[in-house]
């Protein structure tokens, strides 16, 4: 078998090319993702602030919730928060008293702003000098501050400030070492902090000589026999050390590290079904294209296990090579897209690193190599099992229609979800609806023939009776040839239909809900009034909160983008599409006011209640007092001000709207529109990886087409040696892409609009949108990509000799 296999692969290197082909760019793609969820995995928060505390006691950034349904087990899930969770500052007394401390700072982050308001008033980070010494960070010039009125200002603002000039309406008396920040004395940052017996976190300098595993030890038993909990939730304080520390610093660092690894999960998922289906597409048909040889192994006493052998043997030479070179090519890939990731500020929130140790890069790579060639012998066992028997293929048609039942039901599932979800439905929808089009190729390519086989016979002449022919006889090769079209058709139209949709009416609802008529920022709504011809003022709040509930019997924890808004000032500035209730009520605390979609899943009115855990992790009952239509710019939750600014890290406002405003200075109104925390990052990413899986799908069209032209050059010689012409063999291949191309296209229309129509009926109300530029983008892709498969194989020259 291993003589077979080596004389085999010899001979047929020019159908392996294909398979070659597509292995290795499936391991260079899967390689780069490895790598980069290897990255991720790695990744924490950068110690900073509190580099010379060797344990940082605070709240825990993390809420988690249980159910425990009956006849099963329990179940955790856990999301992160994006506001700060403050610790009682009784702790700051507890840890004193702890053997081995040297001293425990409090430590309060808090914004001091600039005594002018507009567009451009300065904010700065500002701390306690005495939490300078978590760092630490020394003086470069002047003194500590010892009176309300002054600031030592870190030199990081590169701004040249000097000891005696002033900065937000304070004296700098002292220039520090450090990032941008101004430091106030103790008494003075609690008073700007704003929580009174609370602190955002303490630092634990220790003795000398105490080793950090001791000093946590001891830390963490002081704080269980205090039984002191955070002032949110209630949840017990966290002793932290090594990067663990850096979450207290980059709150957003976390959420983000926990949304990419999801991302690169899902995105890692689609990745390997769209492989399997290119894969074993090209090896079944390199592998049936030598049927002959594999009888006369047969014929001359080889048994099937042997053949399947030889096969095994051939397929994991091509693949390995492949993969191996695949693998090589996923590091520089993944470095160039790595670093313009890094270089898109913004994109990846400030604080998180991402390393890439040496050995990150081999044992990635080595994952992917053998995945992919693992992926390949596993192919390579369903295409040879029946060896030596032709079967009707009974299990493959019940499997092709099963799968269509599945994709269709995971469409109708896309009509009752909103938002992302919809749009995870319909992915899934259209991979399982394009997986049931692959196994049931043969037969949809031979009904399609049937509908044409009279146009073709009629009006094509020779070439078109010889096209009609040829796939009543090969309709096995016509469906393999078939499947990627549909693939690339039916994948590359839902992505771009489905992300143009939801942008389409996000942008339409936040042009209709934005009625204010200037946005005005670095100021407050109640100090906006009073400016002479404003009517009416909002402040607009941003945060998120948490939603818990089960989605199919399984527990899930949301983390929603929300507004924070004064119902007094909404008139004239800001329109939700009311649909029930009255907006009037978010006056009183307490209250919320819900999305439709979500009002819809969680069967909720005015009246009654809903419960979400606010971005500190409180969690709070609160009685909906209307319901809007607007939910996909304005967010699922309306809160009043006054109900999120207090379990927010910096409560003040994003900007503030107003009405009637023409003796007021401030800048053209942008569209109100919530983003989800890291939607930049994650379109940044999904438009990555929706360019390199359509890239793969391309080449498997090309890659099949050209496998099958390379497998028939006896055939078009035969036909050639009986009397047909080389133009008549080009115009039946003409005739063949054409059938190819256009079937393809429909059918992969067909497959799209399903799932593509269910979710934009449950986002939008309406119909899908696919801008035409795109529209045409992609069929102009999949004409080229066909004509280029079926003709390169059997150039004119080749035809003529």
């Amino acid at each position: 078998m291993r003589l077979l296999a080596a004389r085999s692969l010899r001979t047929h290197r020019k159908a392996w090319a294909a398979v070659f082909a597509a292995v290795a760019v499936t391991s260079a793609l899967l390689g780069a993702l490895a790598l980069a969820a290897g990255s991720v995995g790695l990744g924490h928060a950068r110690v900073e602030r509190y580099a010379a505390a060797p344990v940082v006691v605070a709240g825990d950034q993390e809420i988690s919730w249980t159910t425990d349904p009956p006849g099963s087990e329990p179940t955790t899930v856990s999301a992160g928060l994006t506001e700060r969770v403050r610790i009682p500052s009784a702790a700051v007394d507890v840890l004193r008293e702890v053997p081995g401390v040297r001293a425990a700072v409090p430590d309060d982050t808090f914004v001091v702003r600039g005594t002018d308001a507009g567009p451009r008033a300065e904010a700065y980070t500002g701390r306690s000098w005495e939490a300078a010494s978590l760092a630490p960070y020394k003086l470069l010039d002047g003194r500590e501050p010892r009176k309300a009125a002054e600031v030592v200002v870190g030199a990081g603002s590169g701004a040249g400030v000097r000891v005696g000039e002033t900065v937000a309406g304070r004296t700098v008396v002292g220039v520090a070492d450090g990032p941008a920040a101004l430091y106030v004395t103790a008494p003075e940052a609690r008073r700007l902090a704003g929580y009174p017996g609370a602190v955002d976190a303490v630092g634990v300098l220790a003795e000398p000589g105490v080793p950090v595993d001791t000093l946590h030890a001891r830390v963490r038993a002081a704080l269980d026999r205090a039984g002191l909990k955070d002032t949110a939730s209630g949840q017990p304080l966290r002793a932290l050390t090594g990067d663990g520390r850096g979450g207290v610093e980059h709150l957003a660092a976390p959420p983000a590290r926990t949304q990419l690894l999801e991302l690169l999960a899902a995105v890692s998922g689609t990745v390997l079904l769209i492989a399997v289906l290119v894969l074993s597409s090209l090896v079944a048909q390199a592998l049936g294209q030598r049927g002959a040889e594999r009888d006369l192994l047969l014929a001359v006493g080889a048994t099937p296990r042997q053949v399947r052998a030889a096969a095994g043997r051939e397929v994991t030479r091509v693949a390995g090579a492949a993969a191996v070179l695949g693998a090589l090519a996923a590091v520089p890939a993944f470095l160039v897209a790595w670093s313009m990731l890094r270089a898109r500020t913004g994109v990846v929130p400030e604080g998180l690193v991402l390393p890439t140790p040496p050995w990150l890069f081999a044992a990635s790579l080595a994952v992917a190599a053998v995945l992919v060639v693992g992926l390949a012998r596993l192919v390579v066992l369903f295409s040879t099992r029946r060896a030596g028997r032709q079967g009707k293929g009974h299990a493959r048609r019940v499997s092709g229609l099963v799968l269509l039942a599945l994709g269709a039901g995971a469409a109708v599932t896309a009509t009752t979800q909103g938002g992302e979800a919809a749009g995870a439905a319909a992915g899934a929808a259209t991979v399982t609806l394009v997986s049931g089009c692959a196994l049931l190729g043969p037969w949809i390519a031979r009904g399609a023939m049937r509908i044409l086989d009279g146009a073709f016979r009629r009006l094509g002449g020779a070439p078109g009776r010889l096209t009609a022919a040829g796939a009543a006889a090969h309709s096995r090769r016509l469906g393999a040839a078939l499947t990627p079209v549909v693939l690339v058709t039916a994948f590359a139209l839902v992505q771009l239909t489905a992300g143009s949709t939801m942008v389409r009416e996000a942008e339409a609802q936040a042009k209709s809900a934005t009625t204010a008529d200037l946005e005005v920022a670095g100021t407050t709504a109640e100090q906006v009034r009073r400016l002479p011809g404003v009517t009416a003022a909002t402040d607009v709040l941003r945060s998120t909160v948490v939603l818990a509930r089960t989605e199919v019997g399984t527990p899930r924890l949301d983390r929603l983008p929300v507004l924070g808004v004064d119902a007094a000032g909404l008139k004239g500035t800001l329109d939700p599409g009311v649909v029930a209730g009255d907006l009037a009520g978010l006056a009183g605390r307490g209250t919320v006011a819900v999305g439709a979609d979500m009002a819809g899943s969680l069967d909720a009115r005015p009246g009654s209640t809903v419960t979400l855990r606010l971005g500190d992790g409180t969690e709070k009952r609160l009685r909906v007092v209307a319901v809007y239509a607007r939910s996909l710019a304005l967010g699922e939750f309306l809160l009043p001000k006054a109900e999120l600014a207090p379990h927010m890290t910096d409560p003040y406002p994003a900007r503030v709207l107003a009405a009637k405003g023409d003796a007021v200075s401030g800048s053209a109104v942008v569209p109100e529109q919530v983003t989800t925390a890291g939607a930049e990052l994650n379109g940044i990413v999904s438009a990555a990886v929706l360019t390199a899986i359509g890239a793969l799908t391309v080449l498997s069209v090309l890659s099949t087409l050209a496998l099958i032209g390379a497998g028939r050059r006896g055939e078009l010689a035969l036909l050639t040696q009986v009397g047909a012409s080389a133009g008549q063999v080009r115009r039946m291949l003409g005739l063949e892409a054409g059938f190819l191309t256009a079937t393809g296209l429909l059918l992969g229309g067909v497959v799209a609009a399903l799932p593509l129509t269910a979710f934009a009926w449950a986002l939008t109300g309406g119909l899908p949108y696919l801008p035409p530029a795109q529209a045409a983008l992609l069929a102009g892709t999949v004409v080229v990509t066909v004509v280029a498969g079926v003709f390169l194989p059997v150039s004119g020259r080749r035809l003529r000799r």
